[in-house]
């Protein structure tokens, strides 16, 4: 008797007029808000300025876009290139199909190239938005429920999710809420590069360095629970090879910078040609001011003085 569980949604898009209206494209852009929102605050207090995070998101967001699609197209290329398989449906990403790897991965060049713009370490920036984009996968994730897919074995547990559709394969049943496991790990990630990042001061990429590692270590074990189709090697999952290579790079990356480049940036964004002239301009200005104060007193005391000696002279 089924007690308790987690409905899936009876549908992933509503029309209104001709326009679909997606819960999974809703997920992502909502996490892309997050975690340019939080990235700012982070910037902003590491003494960078208001707007820079923004500015390089719109670069890195729609490489991370392309990167996480080409990913899942490669990585399942059957589903879009296979006998009965339309290839146009590799375009249709608001129907799901994101792969972190690439996104992470096509993003990094994405923000590379924001960052030498502005003249902003790519490290320094990427270290702001690391929590950031931790939330982000978490709130993403809820598309996967929207589209009732990625989810893990059959299972009886109260907090099962509820699979109604039958297509693609699917079969409908209880099974384990690996979309709900992910978005709380990330979460949990999120708050402690928070945590790592106020306690140690990290700096140089390592509170980035910190996000993907223990990102991996979640995802490692979540992905193992999921079931449906992936390609193998050596008995696990494709992502289980990839999570377990970029959290090794990741945990050497941590402990090579700590030696190479402890501490953390002193500048992370210069201040532009333009108001450092200002700046400095307005600075000369105020001691001028000082200076002819102080020559107007010089002035009034040499008054004052002659005004007694003229004083003292009458009464002599």
């Amino acid at each position: 008797m089924e007690l308790a569980y987690i409905p899936s949604p009876s549908r992933g898009v509503i029309h209104l007029g001709p326009i679909p209206l997606r819960g999974y494209a809703f997920c992502i852009i909502i996490g892309v808000f997050v975690a340019v929102w939080l990235g700012n605050k982070r910037w902003i207090a590491r003494g960078g300025r208001a707007g820079t995070v923004a500015d390089i998101a719109v670069w890195a967001v729609p490489f991370g876009l392309v990167g996480g699609r080409l990913y899942h197209v490669i990585t399942d290329y059957e589903l879009y290139f296979s006998a009965g398989r339309d290839w146009v449906d590799a375009f249709k990403i608001w129907e799901g199909g994101l792969g972190i790897w690439g996104a992470i991965a096509l993003g990094a060049v994405g923000a590379w190239i924001g960052c030498r713009r502005r003249g902003i370490p790519l490290p320094a920036w990427a270290d702001a938005l690391a929590p950031g984009i931790a939330l982000a996968q978490a709130v993403g994730r809820w598309g996967n429920w929207f589209n009732q897919e990625l989810y893990g074995r059959e299972t009886d547990v109260p907090w099962a999710l509820k699979i109604t559709s039958d297509t693609d394969g699917r079969v409908p049943g209880l099974y384990h809420p690996t979309f709900l496991y992910e978005s709380l790990w990330c979460i949990g990630v999120a708050l402690l590069v928070i945590w790592a990042d106020r306690r140690f001061k990290l700096g140089h990429g390592r509170a980035f360095a910190l996000y993907v590692a223990s990102y991996c270590a979640g995802r490692f074990w979540i992905e193992y629970m999921r079931v449906d189709d992936a390609h193998h090697i050596l008995g696990l999952r494709l992502n289980n090879w990839t999570a377990l290579l970029v959290f090794v790079l990741a945990v050497v990356y941590l402990v090579v910078s700590a030696k190479v480049r402890p501490g953390r940036e002193e500048i992370v964004e210069p201040v532009p040609a333009g108001e450092a002239q200002e700046e400095s301009a307005a600075a000369d200005g105020s001691g001028d001011g000082e200076d002819d104060g102080a020559v107007k007193l010089d002035k009034s005391e040499d008054a004052d003085t002659g005004a007694k000696d003229e004083a003292g002279a009458k009464k002599t």
